[in-house]
């Protein structure tokens, strides 16, 4: 198991990850979005983001990342977008992101989502750029 330095409860987050209860994976899910840019942790992030058997474990996991309201949470979750094959994943991560309050043109943070999306479309990850892309063509279509 790897070693986190000031973990907050992360390693037992990361069992929880592998759990049959889609409860617990849930919660797992949302302890382990406040270290999404921890490489290893961004892996599970990304498992518990394409979870096949609930997408209760998607909505948790993927809410709590774009709750961070930085570019960490945004691109793990577009990341999952773009490697979803299950249509309910597909559709539940869809749902996440066009749900996130900073779309609003009034919500404060929204010229900073979009700036996220911005850099995202130039991202190295083939997947993470074309979702960000995508994203942003829709904000210029009426």
């Amino acid at each position: 198991m790897t070693s986190f330095a000031g973990d907050g409860g992360l390693p037992g987050a990361v069992r929880d990850a592998d759990s049959p209860s889609w409860a617990v994976r849930a919660a797992a899910g949302r302890r382990l979005a406040a270290a999404a840019e921890v490489p290893e942790i961004a892996e599970v992030l990304q498992r518990l983001l394409l979870d096949a058997y609930d997408t209760g474990v998607v909505q948790e996991t993927a809410g709590a990342l774009l709750q961070r309201r930085d570019m960490w949470g945004l691109r793990a979750v577009l990341a999952a977008l773009a490697r979803a094959v299950s249509f309910s994943v597909v559709d539940q991560l869809a749902a996440e992101v066009d749900c996130d309050p900073r779309w609003m043109s009034g919500e404060p943070g929204g010229n900073e989502f979009f700036q996220q999306l911005r850099v995202l479309a130039t991202d190295p990850d083939e997947g993470v750029r074309e979702e960000a892309q995508r994203l942003l063509s829709r904000l210029s279509t009426p």
